[in-house]
């Protein structure tokens, strides 16, 4: 039987690549208009559900690490817009007015919690001295800031006393650091005291950068000088008051020479 002829294999091989290239380009370019258009169809379905149905909107507000504030004046004074769409609250002017209004609140951590929340993850300052005022406490923290007034004194606070004097080192003192410089010097001091000192602290006095002194609540009194060399201090004061557990009157300033008086 005779082969085929190069004409018959030309028809059969033209038959067997089908359409032609233009018709291949046709059709791709179809499927990427169909696939366009439905990846706009899917982003505009999106961002309808984000901005322009009622399914995501800001509808509650949770507070929680108050110890303090209370959760109710914390919603207060967030004034999260309710019923906006959650994605359009800004999360970041909450933060601001929070810690603006409530100086209590030193830290905040502001969440969508979907689909319809708010979370407020509140850290609160903590006092570390007090400073009496008028018949009232100014609370410190421990960076120094002055952040609350209350009526009572929280237990366990001691008060903090700047009884600079008008000597002219005191002065001095006071002209070169500021009232501000001091009150952290003092703090400092308290983050340094052992802890069953620190307990039984009732009042932390300032009369310069390097004279603070402590009063205890049972009458003993502790030198302690400037806030450097803290750590030492506090190991020497503790173990100064194991060796003299009579004495009324301790001198830690300078933590190599230590000093105890008084019985």
């Amino acid at each position: 039987m005779a082969g085929t002829t190069t004409a018959e294999r030309g028809e059969r091989q033209q038959e067997s690549s089908g359409p032609p290239p233009a018709g291949r380009f046709l059709r791709r370019r179809l499927r990427l208009i169909a696939a366009l258009a439905a990846l706009l169809l899917v982003s505009a379905g999106g961002v309808w559900l984000l901005y322009g149905s009622a399914w995501l909107r800001a509808e509650r507000v949770t507070v929680s690490g108050t110890r303090v504030l209370t959760p109710e004046r914390v919603r207060e004074a967030a004034e999260v817009p309710l019923g906006e769409p959650l994605v359009s609250v800004d999360t970041d002017a909450i933060e601001s007015r929070l810690l603006r209004k409530l100086p209590r609140i030193d830290a905040v951590d502001v969440e969508r919690s979907w689909p319809h929340g708010i979370s407020l993850k509140v850290t609160e300052r903590t006092p570390v001295l007090l400073v009496e005022k008028g018949g009232k406490f100014i609370e410190v923290d421990d960076e120094g800031v002055r952040f609350a007034t209350v009526s009572e004194a929280p237990k366990g606070i001691p008060l903090l006393e700047l009884a600079v004097s008008r000597s002219s080192s005191a002065a001095a003192s006071l002209r070169r650091f500021g009232e501000g410089r001091l009150v952290r010097e003092a703090v400092r001091v308290a983050g340094d005291l052992p802890d069953r000192v620190a307990r039984q602290t009732r009042l932390v006095k300032v009369r310069s950068y390097d004279a603070v002194s402590l009063e205890l609540g049972d009458g003993r009194t502790v030198v302690w000088g400037s806030s450097e060399k803290g750590a030492a201090k506090a190991r020497t004061l503790t173990a100064l008051m194991k060796a003299a557990p009579g004495a009324r009157h301790f001198d830690v300033s300078v933590p190599t020479a230590p000093a105890s008086s008084g019985s």
